[in-house]
């Protein structure tokens, strides 16, 4: 079985499957993309082209994609699982996206037992065993640099949910200490919520108080786009999290364009994430 899946995802890449030019204009919105080696962009895209092929991203709400929206959330769902494979996001198919912030109107029973509906709004949700669901109007803001990045946070949950639900403890690694990144993560969860309670400015989103789980997803984003922030204040942190993606970003460094220009600079301070983003199973 594993060697004709082989084979039949390198007919595929053979194939090709991405337009270069549309290849271009999507791959250079993304910093995180613009740092790799030219190697590890080429890497990427085979990803991307396996992962298009094998999943199934629709269009709900009056939306219409293109080719290079979903090249976009390809790209950027792909870069969590550069050094690990495709195979991380096996057993799920669909990806649904909203022209905006979307209502699931779920059904849940409260802690006396009665059942309400839950009309939160949500920017992206990942299922367990499900599906993912974004809102594009988050998905085209993705790639300032900011930290904030919707697809990279939904599809850090997926990850997390390799093992059960999101809790912030996905499976690790062979030779990757259980403790060490309990930790690690418990500390800096506990110091987040401390300053975010005290009312400080926190360049991680304080959206990652909300759970455990939360953290992990929102420290991943920062991980991808603002890596040195999240190294600088949570050593412990990244080195985990540079354990477990099999990637080092703090140390890739952007093209000369692009530092002339400014761009993939993190911006000063951030705007309202908007209601929370939900994680559900």
């Amino acid at each position: 079985m594993f060697g004709f899946r082989h084979w039949r995802r390198q007919r595929i890449l053979r194939g090709g499957g991405v337009d270069e030019a549309t290849w271009l204009r999507a791959v250079k919105r993304f910093s995180f993309a613009m740092r790799l080696t030219g190697q590890e962009r080429k890497q990427l895209r085979d990803l991307v082209v396996l992962f298009l092929h094998e999943k199934q991203i629709s269009a709900a709400g009056g939306l219409v994609l293109n080719q290079e929206m979903k090249l976009g959330i390809a790209i950027q769902a792909c870069i969590l699982v550069l050094n690990l494979g495709i195979d991380y996001y096996d057993g799920w198919v669909e990806i649904i996206v909203y022209p905006d912030e979307f209502v699931p109107r779920h059904e849940i029973r409260n802690e006396h037992g009665l059942v309400e509906t839950d009309e939160t709004s949500y920017a992206g949700q990942a299922w367990l065993r499900g599906p993912v669901i974004l809102s594009w109007a988050d998905v085209e803001n993705a790639g300032d640099a900011d930290g904030v990045n919707v697809v990279i946070h939904e599809f850090a949950h997926k990850l997390d949910m390799l093992n059960g639900a999101a809790n912030g403890f996905p499976p690790l690694h062979a030779g990757m200490s259980r403790e060490a990144w309990a930790r690690a993560f418990t500390e800096a969860y506990k110091d987040l919520c401390r300053r975010v309670e005290a009312g400080e400015d926190t360049d991680i989103d304080p959206y990652a108080t909300e759970a455990p789980g939360e953290f992990f997803a929102v420290v991943s984003e920062a991980f991808f786009e603002i890596p040195d922030i999240v190294r600088e204040t949570y050593p412990a942190v990244y080195a985990q999290l540079a354990q477990f993606y099999r990637q080092d970003p703090a140390t890739r460094e952007l093209p000369r364009e692009w530092r002339l220009e400014g761009r993939g600079v993190r911006r000063e301070g951030k705007g309202e994430r908007g209601k929370a983003k939900g994680c559900t199973d």
